[in-house]
């Protein structure tokens, strides 16, 4: 492997460092906003798990992000390097907001502006239904759309569904509930780590694919990745924590114990058919949602919500537009 593509592997792994630390909260939050777990130990599970976890589930979404982009061999370096830089950059500056933003749309974003920027539409791959499944940018918009969504719903079915339940449970039952939390924030991070770290071996495999190495992609390429994103996960990003499991609504622990359910439900699912989706929105979703199970949408703090459907809306063109820009000056200083 010459330097270039050691670069684009290394700024590959800082992606996975970031998406960690901006995604930490999407497994820890909710545990630690209602006194569940104290914050080193939600970090300790989520850090374990996450560096387990693309080991466990398939590579369906490295490859989805693998082929995303379609340039010529001499052009490929050049294009991921700049869509990984864009994608860093956002990452680093919502973060430092504390803005719950969506890593996936900032590498989505920035790889096909450097693509576009590079060689025209015709060098990204905007797929569209085979069968029954999207490919291509058309099956990562469709889980980016839909993804919120079902977040939402799927909490809300569930928190209705546990209320029913244990509607004549004693005092007891917090005990379990807060003991189920654990579970599910696990599941929660089985999910995130399985589908946000396979973004990051996806550009590594698509390096490697223009060095002419063909087959499977390495076990390194998917330790590295899962390390990195352990890593910026074991540092925390509380800022992201504070919004999602304070600012958004009050939660208290049966809330928390389904929103980590339907969270986990969708990314698992997504992540079985291969579609990149956005952890940090699926999350923050689905804490509306239990709100709206509780008929308390007037305590759902939209203000808070409304920054963060800004974010969900500007982070594609913004990025494409940032990996168009660098990729014309890298090839300009080349």
């Amino acid at each position: 492997m010459d330097a270039a593509s050691a670069l684009v592997v290394v700024l590959a792994l800082a992606f996975a460092f970031t998406n960690g630390i901006q995604d930490a909260a999407n497994s820890v939050a909710t545990l630690v906003a209602t006194r569940a777990a104290p914050p080193w130990a939600a970090l300790a599970l989520a850090t374990v798990v996450l560096l387990c976890a693309p080991f466990l589930v398939g590579a369906a979404v490295a490859q989805t992000v693998a082929g995303l982009v379609d340039v010529p061999r001499e052009d490929t370096l050049s294009v991921l390097s700049s869509g990984l830089l864009a994608a860093l950059a956002w990452n680093v500056g919502v973060w430092l907001r504390g803005i719950p933003s969506s890593s996936t749309h900032a590498l989505v974003g920035g790889l096909t502006g450097a693509a576009v920027g590079s060689s025209g539409l015709d060098a990204v791959t905007w797929g569209g239904i085979d069968g029954w499944k999207p490919v291509g940018v058309a099956a990562v918009l469709v889980g980016l759309a839909s993804s919120p969504l079902l977040g939402a719903v799927t909490s809300f079915l569930v928190l209705r569904a546990l209320r029913r339940v244990l509607r004549r449970a004693t005092r007891r039952v917090a005990l379990v509930v807060r003991r189920a939390q654990w579970a599910t924030s696990a599941a929660l991070a089985i999910g995130q780590g399985a589908n946000d770290a396979q973004k990051a071996v996806g550009v590594i495999a698509a390096v490697l694919a223009a060095e002419g190495v063909s087959g499977d992609t390495p076990a390194w390429a998917v330790a590295g990745a899962a390390g990195a994103m352990a890593a910026g996960t074991a540092l925390g990003g509380w800022r992201i924590v504070r919004t999602i499991g304070r600012r958004i609504y009050d939660l208290r622990s049966l809330d928390a114990l389904a929103s980590q359910t339907g969270s986990a439900a969708v990314l698992l699912g997504a992540t079985a058919v291969g579609a990149p989706v956005s952890a940090t929105h699926v999350v923050s979703s689905s804490v509306v949602g239990v709100g709206g199970a509780r008929r308390r949408w007037g305590r759902v703090r939209w203000s808070v919500v409304e920054g963060i459907a800004v974010a969900w809306v500007t982070t594609l063109p913004a990025t494409a537009f940032a990996g168009a820009a660098l990729v014309t000056v890298w090839r300009w200083i080349a």
